[in-house]
């Protein structure tokens, strides 16, 4: 099978893992504090690939300058969508809770929220995928620890988001909607991001790389561990250090 459609077929697996948290969501009644504990758990999955996986390549390829420019750019590009997001109803997109305050708005709260709400699912979720598919560009094979960082942290997103979209009477065809096209995208960001920089300098890739590990750690720190902390609380840190325990054991284990 060609590289490229590796890349695509990986980042498929990845979006995917949204699609199945959202079908747990819609048919069966999780505990908020089980959505919280995978929450915080994939969190520090994420937290262990960006640090290991991304942020030490870059800084090995790309010098570390270069990677801190990216880093702080993917930040402040992920701040700057996210806020212009949330002003639009998205703010609470990863929440499934019944506060009033911290719930998803409906349609007719918030004219526009539905669109805002995918567009913030997709924002979480390109720059995951665009990583898959740049870590064939090196081994030709997936990073194990970033595949499993982004499958097991996808799951409860999609999962919490979803039940939140139920809660506000968005209809089926909305949500399943929402998550397979993200999926679909996903496969084609991860194609994408092996094509497009097949042929870099291995210092422009290192920048985007460290660009999209800097728009994964803000997004992990905005919204997933808030949303994590809402049902575990004093847990929310040690249920994380798990999650990063067991990603740098896969990661050791290459």
């Amino acid at each position: 099978m060609p590289t490229w459609m590796q890349a695509g077929l990986w980042g498929l697996l990845g979006g995917g893992a949204l699609v199945l948290g959202a079908l747990v969501a819609w048919f069966l009644r999780v505990p908020q504090v089980v959505i919280a504990s995978v929450m915080a758990f994939g969190s520090g999955v994420l937290i262990s690939a960006v640090a290991f996986d991304l942020m030490a390549e870059a800084a090995d390829t790309g010098g570390l300058p270069a990677t801190a420019v990216g880093f702080v750019g993917g930040a402040l590009a992920y701040l700057a969508a996210n806020s212009a997001l949330a002003r639009r109803g998205a703010r609470h997109r990863k929440r499934s809770g019944t506060n009033p305050t911290e719930t998803m708005p409906s349609e007719d709260q918030a004219s526009g929220s539905g669109a805002a709400i995918a567009i913030g699912a997709l924002l979480d979720g390109v720059p995951e995928s665009v990583v898959l598919g740049m870590g064939l560009l090196s081994g030709g094979t997936v990073s194990a620890s970033v595949l499993a960082a982004v499958f097991i942290s996808n799951v409860p997103e999609g999962l919490s988001s979803a039940a939140g979209m139920k809660r506000s009477g968005r209809s089926a065809r909305y949500v399943f909607g929402v998550w397979l096209g993200i999926a679909v995208i996903s496969g084609l960001s991860a194609l994408i991001g092996y094509a497009a920089l097949g042929g870099a300098p291995p210092e422009l890739v290192a920048v985007i790389t460290a660009v999209a590990a800097g728009a994964i750690l803000t997004m992990i720190a905005d919204t997933m561990i808030p949303e994590a902390f809402e049902k575990t609380n004093l847990w929310t840190g040690v249920i994380a250090t798990l999650g990063f325990l067991v990603a740098f054991a896969i990661e050791r284990a290459r």
